[in-house]
This record gives structure tokens, sequence and C-alpha cells, in this order.
């Protein structure tokens, strides 16, 4: 179709940024190996990104900028429901202990917006704009059974069903019953299927049509996370925070 060619040097400079991400830094030679670009054109994209304050320098290696926090948080204050939810989160994490998360969905990926770790909480590696696989959190099973299923369809044909741990669904068959099975309890588990040894409940909050806009979910180790406490005390919890979010988002 015309007009949707990418422009390959926009393409090769988020490219490099994303390496650099990665790797948490490289200089020049490293970047054009793995790229399999000409030094010449690496370089010239790490200066031209160092110009712009994108990229910073120390020595002979480059690395992402701050700059790109000041882009992320804008992103994220723009989110009505990041503004709203943020306090329900933070009781939520009080409440519980553990974690307390909000996901969004952006581009068929799971996209954290917003982590609050309670007095008890492990040490995890999420962190607010981390993306996972969506049917690998109860976060993201609750936002796709929430949606229509040929928009979920079409997530599983743009990125797969990515296995993380032993516990990942990776089939789509058996994906749309756990779906199914959500959208009847009201809310989805996660069984180790992110991080070995973590469990996860999710509720969605969605608007005034039954549509998904996020999500907000209490994930803690399993040896808390078992019994009546993940059953029935911790659903109950998430499920009373997504109506007040919800409430709230519709008055506001």
């Amino acid at each position: 179709m015309a007009g949707t060619a990418p422009i390959k040097a926009v393409k090769v400079s988020f490219e490099l940024i994303e390496l650099l991400r990665e790797l948490d830094g490289a200089g020049v030679s490293e970047v054009a190996q793995r790229l399999d670009k000409p030094t010449s054109t690496v370089h010239d994209h790490l200066r031209t990104l160092e110009q712009e304050e994108y990229l910073i320098k120390e020595g002979d290696t480059y690395h992402v900028s701050t700059r790109f926090l000041e882009l992320g948080d804008q992103a994220r204050s723009r989110k009505k429901v990041f503004k709203i939810a943020r306090p329900e989160i933070n009781q939520l994490a009080q409440t519980s202990g553990e974690h307390a998360n909000l996901m969004i969905e952006e581009h068929g990926m799971g996209v954290f917006l917003y982590r609050s770790r309670g007095p008890d909480a492990v040490q995890l590696d999420t962190h607010a704009g981390m993306r996972v696989p969506l049917q690998t959190t109860a976060l993201g099973k609750t936002i796709m059974a929430n949606r229509p299923r040929d928009e979920v369809e079409a997530i599983l044909d743009r990125h797969g069903l990515p296995p993380v741990t032993d516990s990942t669904i990776t089939d789509r068959d058996e994906l749309f019953d756990v779906l199914e099975e959500v959208r009847a309890r009201g809310y989805a588990y996660d069984d180790e299927e992110r991080v070995k040894g973590m469990r996860c409940v999710a509720a969605p909050i969605t608007d005034e049509n039954g549509y998904a806009i996020a999500a907000l979910s209490v994930s803690g180790p399993k040896s808390r996370m078992r019994e009546q406490r993940f059953t029935e005390e911790v659903p109950e919890q998430i499920l009373r925070s997504a109506n007040v979010v919800e409430v709230n988002l519709t008055y506001s």
C-alpha cells in the first residue's frame, strides 16, 4: 500500500536505540556487528542521536540518555487511567503487602504503566514501561478476556505465544479456553507463567461497554499466594479496587 513503507534511516536509529537498551551500552563496532550495518552508517546514527541528546557517550560507549525518561513520563501522564488508578494501586500494595500493578495494552503487548511495592514485597524485574507478551501475565489475560475475539486473534497473529517459563500458555486453543473462564469468573490468575515462584491475580478495568482499557493486579511469592488467600482474599481486594477505579473514570 502506498505511503506505508518505513523510512529506513529512522528504522535503523530505533533498532540502534533498542540494542543499546538491551546491552546497557555499546561501542560503534559492536553495534555495527550486531545490526550487520556498515561502521560508518552506525557511527553517523550514533553521533546524530548524541547531538540530539537521546544518547550519551561515556568513553567509547554509547548509552540511552534520560531524555527518554522525560518522554516516557509524558506518555504515561497523559493516560487518564494512570492518574486515577495510581492512588488505588498504592493502597492495594499497602493492604496486600505485595506488589500491585497497573497494565495497559499497546501495540499488542502488555505495558506495565505503574507498580507500587508493599511492605512485604519481594524484589522483581518489573518496572514501569516494561513490555511483556500479554498471555504471560494475569493482567494481560484479563485484558484479552474483555476484548473482542478478532482483536485478540490479531494480537496473537502479530506476536504469537512465546514461552517465558514452563507454565506459560503457548497453545492458542488453550488460551481461548482460559480467557472464557476469566470472563466468567471476572478475574485472572498467573501461576508462575512469567516468573518462576510468583503468582498473580488480576482484574480488568473496563469502560461503560465492558471493553478492557487496563488491568490491575497483586503479585507475590507462591509461598504466600496460596489456598484461601490466592483464591478468595486477593481476588476480593482487586475486584474492589477495579470497581473504584472504574467509577472514578466514569465520573471524572
